[in-house]
């Protein structure tokens, strides 16, 4: 079985911790209508996509 030959500082393993913080999604504004939707996404609210309307939400 592998043992560490020293023992890790704490700046080393804080550094490697330190990516592993979560992050809130990033949305910006819909063009459309200007709710919230997810960047690269169709919108929810009114189904617009690059301009163009993609799903129909009556």
């Amino acid at each position: 079985m592998a043992v560490p030959k020293r023992k890790t500082s704490r700046a080393v393993r804080d550094s490697r911790r330190a990516t592993h913080s979560l992050k809130a999604p990033v949305t910006n504004a819909c063009p459309q209508c200007h709710q919230p939707k997810l960047p690269h996404r169709v919108c929810a609210e009114c189904g617009y996509y690059n301009g163009k309307e993609i799903i129909d939400t009556e």
